[in-house]
């Protein structure tokens, strides 16, 4: 391994602490815990400096939703006995350049942080192992610029966007998440396959600002819900709004300079329609690939990530630890960020490593009506005897004033010790909603205690209220029923 290093000619030798791979927000975090650890640390960079979250992410996202939603507001007018005197006309334009106008301001907060970064502590390129303490910087089309050696080193290379291989046919005509925010108008006609967290968020989005979609997907997802009643009413209520088939069998090609997608309709009858663009939004994988890390010996799992602990993001039991979107856990910016920091500290201090804070699972999706994700939602609550506290918000008294009646939420509990397990809701406000059940979850919480807390009237969390009530009652039957069995 020496004589390989000596035949690379490198302009710079660098000797590091802790060397971290990946400037986006875990990256970032690693390299200041391990600079507040006092350790000589360096970060490398391949790519644009800004974060996933602030460049094509939650950022841009919401900021395509929110006139989304503003358009949609019309749509209730007759409802509240309102009037409209003309109609909303949607300047794709003009959206689409408050979009990157706000998407680059939140991307230069980021680049401030960057740039404050001592220069000697960056280095510009693409870094791969040569061995378990060396990296390989390169640039200019693989032309090798450094290599750095470090006692421990912190993978942060962030996800990049999956889709098969054949649609790579449909040219400039297949989109990602990463190529929306850059448009300069807005098309007429986008196919969306993926009714995940970004296939329903930008699906929706776009079909309220006016652009014919269809979305696609197989077998039966919305979203990240696990729970069937969730599944079943988040069919319903989106496939109410605009085209959605959970469970498609579709065919795509290119014809001209449009995509065919030829697919077969609820009656069964085949169908070929044409789209401007196929945005392809059938998830992010682990961007892990380009970093031969074949020659780090670490055991890796069926996706070619690191096998690591969650609690100090160690791999195995070696100096190298993975951080955020990379290592292909629960791809959330306060995930990462907390990722981040924990990866950088045990890196300084490495071999002692400790475990580091990992706060109750926290997911919301910006859909209306939004979904939301608490602890591991249904299926951790699979895994242990529960009860399930429910409440439907079509009757809901606020929401029902607000005309945001759709929805329902699952409250989880142990049916042992009444231990609130977690959530899930489709509903109003479930960004809100699942922060403070989320709270409870990490103060290890009863149902008990959860309702001796406040509620207001009128609100939406009085729905909450409802379903803890009926985990509650619930509760009492399992436990009646557990004394009758043991009498």
């Amino acid at each position: 391994m020496q004589t390989m290093q000596s035949e690379i000619s490198v302009d710079v030798d660098v000797a590091v602490d802790v060397a971290v791979i990946g400037a986006g927000t875990a990256g970032l975090a690693a390299y200041r815990a391990a600079k507040a650890a006092g350790k000589r640390a360096v970060i490398i960079e391949g790519g644009q400096y800004g974060t996933t979250c602030a460049r094509v992410g939650c950022m841009p996202s919401k900021l395509l939703i929110a006139p989304a939603e503003a358009a949609h507001t019309v749509d209730k007018f007759p409802a509240f006995g309102l009037e409209l005197q003309g109609h909303v006309k949607v300047d794709g334009k003009a959206v689409m350049k408050r979009v990157k106008f706000e998407r680059d301001r939140f991307v230069g907060f980021v680049l401030e942080g960057v740039e404050s970064i001592p220069a000697e502590d960056k280095l510009v390129g693409h870094a791969v192992f040569v061995d378990p303490h060396t990296l390989l910087v390169s640039r200019n089309n693989d032309v090798p610029v450094a290599r750095v050696t470090a006692a421990s080193i912190v993978i942060a290379t962030g996800s990049v966007t999956s889709y098969p291989a054949a649609w790579k046919v449909l040219g400039s005509r297949l989109i990602t998440n990463d190529d929306v925010f850059y448009w300069d108008d807005l098309p007429e006609s986008v196919a969306v396959f993926g009714p995940g967290i970004i296939g329903l968020e930008l699906g929706q989005a776009l079909h309220r600002l006016g652009v014919r979609i269809k979305v696609f997907g197989r077998g039966g997802g919305v979203g990240p819900l696990a729970d069937p009643a969730l599944l079943e009413d988040a069919r319903r209520v989106f496939g109410a709004e605009f085209d959605l088939d959970t469970n498609a069998k579709a065919e795509v090609a290119l014809d001209g300079d449009r995509v065919q997608v030829k697919f077969r309709d609820h009656q069964g009858t085949e169908v070929i329609e044409y789209f401007d663009y196929l945005l392809a939004a059938t998830g992010r994988a682990a961007n892990v690939h380009h970093l031969d890390l074949e020659k780090t010996g670490l055991v890796r799992d069926h996706q070619g990530v690191p096998v690591f602990n969650r609690e100090t993001l160690q791999c195995g039991h070696s100096h190298i630890f993975i951080a955020g979107d990379a290592n292909a856990e629960v791809q959330l910016l306060h995930e990462a960020a907390d990722e981040g920091r924990i990866a950088g500290d045990n890196a300084a201090h490495f071999p002692d490593v400790k475990s580091g804070l990992r706060r109750a699972g926290l997911a919301a999706v910006f859909t209306d009506p939004q979904i939301a994700i608490v602890g591991g939602g249904y299926r951790a609550a699979q895994k242990k005897p529960h009860v399930t506290g429910e409440v439907s918000f079509v009757n809901q008294g606020r929401s029902r004033v607000m005309l945001r009646n759709q929805g329902r939420l699952h409250v989880y509990a142990d049916s042992q010790n009444g231990k609130f397990l977690g959530a899930e809701m489709l509903g109003p406000d479930a960004e809100h909603i699942a922060h403070l059940l989320a709270w409870a979850l990490q103060m290890n919480l009863t149902i008990s205690q959860m309702l001796e807390m406040p509620f207001y009237h009128p609100v939406v969390e009085e729905g909450l209220r409802t379903a803890l009530r009926d985990a509650q009652v619930k509760l009492g039957a399992a436990q009646m029923q557990a004394e009758l069995q043991t009498a």
